[in-house]
């Protein structure tokens, strides 16, 4: 009796760290991307960057998502989930430690190695709630793409005041972010180091039938990730300068992107569970992509201020729906956490890449209309394309 008692105690605690650990490593995943924005102009004037380096500061970890995000499933099957996600975080850490001074280098090696774990971080975390909580995806997703949204927006908002509000400037304002990394680590660790490894060899060596990138299926997921990225970073990058046009103060514009990420949390926590709840996600699909035609064609008819706060209202619902929903539709689609990873890594892959040319493409269609009709009304179709491909991923079946 004594013994069932102390196994089910061991349970316990080892369900809770499995939790902690993801909501960890979910606060591992924006803050060292997102809070260096709003400090760029110090870290310019500091080092000495040009614009262009600037934006390459800003670039490289998207660029280093696109390059190891198909290698994370790999790095996984050789090692586990647990290990190869220490590796990532530890990559993190490290990033964030060499890129917080002002030799460019070590900014710019330091910058790139953050993108590198982000982004082992980002294709394994689906895979490891597949593996751990089979039949929980949607709540655990929902607790992890909230905790996500909130320090995002945290670090977005906190920077400017610990760097100049505090006098610390901006190498400890970025270092500081390490702090959620180091927790996750010592957590991480204990978790490989629990895991049992004789099942993991018995795993190691499974392959899936079919390969991924040839499931129709698993493209359908891909592009659905990919189109909603282009919506997010778009929508991230031009927003405020949008508003700006429209008559509204920068400063004012730069809240109302905080706003925009803030109202989205309570569709990033029920997004994934009402999903889940269903035997096809079609439904919730439609209901998103119907938001992004009210908030976007919102700011192609209106320009008042309360047309400009309904249409952020609706982009965030939009924007922080789709997301969730695209990382519940890879482990809804898959049926192993090995499938997982592998599907994870090729949506992500192919996520990252569209969602580069987004800011790109908007801005080049501003400069040559000289407005924002035309790249607004792009926007929208890419909701069409987004509306396509989700209802085909929302099908209920697997890769």
């Amino acid at each position: 009796m004594e013994i069932e008692r102390s196994k089910q105690q061991t349970n316990k605690v080892y369900s809770f760290l499995l939790i902690s650990g993801i909501v960890l490593i979910a606060l591992n995943l924006r803050p060292a991307i997102t809070s260096v924005g709003p400090i760029i102009g110090s870290i310019q004037a500091d080092v000495g960057l040009s614009s262009s380096s600037a934006g390459l500061l800003t670039s490289l970890p998207v660029i280093a998502f696109a390059i190891m995000s198909p290698l994370a499933p790999s790095l996984a099957n050789r090692l586990s989930n647990e290990w190869a996600m220490l590796i990532g975080l530890l990559m993190l850490f490290i990033g964030i430690s060499i890129r917080s001074n002002s030799i460019v280098i070590l900014l710019f090696s330091g910058t790139l190695l953050v993108g590198l774990g982000i982004a082992v971080l980002n294709v394994l975390l689906p895979s490891f709630i597949k593996d751990k909580f089979p039949h929980k995806i949607g709540l655990m997703t929902s607790l992890y793409t909230t905790a996500m949204g909130v320090i995002a927006a945290a670090a977005s908002g906190l920077n400017v005041p610990i760097a100049d509000g505090l006098n610390l400037g901006w190498k400890v304002a970025l270092f500081i972010w390490g702090i959620p990394t180091l927790l996750a680590l010592f957590n991480i660790f204990y978790l490989a180091r629990k895991g049992n490894s004789d099942q993991h060899m018995e795993r190691k060596f499974i392959r899936t039938n079919k390969k991924m990138w040839k499931s129709p299926l698993a493209w359908q997921v891909a592009i659905f990730m990919g189109t909603q990225s282009f919506l997010f970073y778009s929508t991230i990058s031009w927003l405020p300068t949008i508003l700006n046009d429209q008559g509204v103060s920068m400063a004012t514009a730069g809240w109302m992107l905080s706003f925009t990420q803030f109202i989205g949390l309570p569709a990033s926590f029920l997004v994934p569970v009402i999903a889940e709840k269903f035997r096809n996600q079609q439904g919730v699909v439609i209901s998103i992509i119907i938001s992004s035609f009210l908030g976007y064609g919102g700011l192609l008819l209106g320009t008042t201020t309360t047309m400009m706060v309904i249409s952020c209202t609706f982009i965030g619902f939009t924007l922080a729906g789709a997301f969730s929903l695209a990382l519940t539709l890879i482990g809804l689609r898959a049926r192993t956490a090995i499938e997982a990873a592998e599907l994870s890594g090729m949506a992500q892959t192919l996520g990252y890449l569209l969602a580069a040319t987004g800011p790109l493409l908007i801005g080049f269609l501003n400069d040559i209309s000289n407005g924002w009709t035309l790249p607004l009304i792009v926007i929208l179709i890419d909701s069409v394309i987004v509306l396509i491909f989700g209802l085909g991923a929302g099908r209920n079946k697997y890769v």
